[in-house]
């Protein structure tokens, strides 16, 4: 089943949530404890970031230092299998741009069709000035819009190099991200919209937000969003608060305000057990609003944040 259908056919708004995959050399396990503490509110889907390699320095027994490519956090395929077959959920392996060639993009979803794994989240993922090869067009796919191309192009049985691509008995279903605050690379939001909707109007089924933490701006972009033609479901993205250094991390990584009542009470917290719980009732006052709304789902970022989002799920799932 599609994530799509889910969203269509369900009579209330559906829960999801993201993970990261284990960083290398460390166990599955811990995985799935976070989906242990989430299963019972009955997630239709989960996401499953991508990673693209980063440089390091080693050091050579000549004294010198040697630029080396590793990736920290493998098996984005592995653990969509793993939460399929374990869970029965359905997994949603991130696609990215950045640090993945086209045909290693391509065997990746081969890998995910003979698995019968059908439901991508495709994004640009982030740029890294240190590698400027990444932006040969000819290797990489530069935009979240190439990658779209590509997919849709295996969809259509199309590889790489005019091959053609047999047995896909099911073709890919995806969303893509938005951004309520506009992305931080955009010039202006009207910019934003307007390859948001050639990103729909090429196939993305559903639309997953950024973070943010003032409901008005996603109200006012899904508002913006309709009026320009963009008409798939737009499932609001949420993380809650946990420690008092994220009163400046969110802001600065994640481009997201957080509203001056949140932001007062975080400044004013005594230590992170009283942020965590400021983010929890933050969250579930902000996330009931959501629903009472009308928002399709809720859809929680979990880093550093599962036993958060297992408290508010319990509140607005019971």
């Amino acid at each position: 089943m599609k994530v799509i259908d889910y969203i269509k056919q369900s009579d209330r708004p559906i829960f999801s949530f993201e993970i990261l995959p284990p960083l290398k050399g460390n166990s599955i396990y811990k995985v799935y404890d976070i989906i242990d503490k989430l299963a019972e509110f009955d997630p239709k889907f989960i996401n499953i970031t991508s990673h693209h390699s980063e440089s390091v320095y080693k050091p050579q027994s000549d004294g010198l230092l040697r630029k080396v490519s590793i990736r920290r956090r493998p098996g984005t395929v592995a653990v969509a299998a793993a939460i399929k077959y374990k869970y029965g959920i359905i997994p949603v392996p991130h696609i990215i741009c950045k640090g993945f060639s086209k045909e290693e993009t391509e065997y990746a979803l081969l890998d995910l069709n003979f698995l019968g794994i059908d439901n991508l989240f495709i994004v640009r993922g982030d740029a890294k000035s240190d590698d400027l090869d990444w932006s040969d067009p000819d290797r990489y796919n530069c935009h979240a819009l190439d990658l779209q191309r590509q997919i849709n192009d295996f969809n259509e049985g199309r590889g790489l190099d005019g091959m053609r691509v047999e047995g896909i008995e099911t073709k890919f279903s995806y969303g893509m991200a938005c951004y309520p605050e506009k992305h931080d690379e955009a010039p202006n939001f009207d910019s934003d919209i307007h390859y948001l909707k050639q990103k729909v109007d090429s196939g993305a089924d559903y639309l997953i937000t950024q973070m943010f933490f003032d409901n008005s701006k996603y109200y006012d972009f899904v508002a913006r969003c309709r009026r320009e033609g963009i008409l798939v479901p737009i499932i609001p993205g949420i993380k809650p608060v946990t420690r008092k250094a994220q009163l400046s991390i969110l802001p600065k990584v994640f481009r997201a305000d957080l509203p001056e009542p949140l932001a007062a009470r975080l400044r004013n917290a005594a230590d992170d057990n009283e942020v965590r719980r400021i983010g929890i009732d933050w969250c579930i006052s902000q996330c009931q609003d959501l629903i009472d709304h009308g928002a399709p789902g809720i859809h929680f970022y979990t880093v550093h944040a599962a036993d958060s989002v297992r408290e508010i799920a319990r509140s607005i799932y019971r």
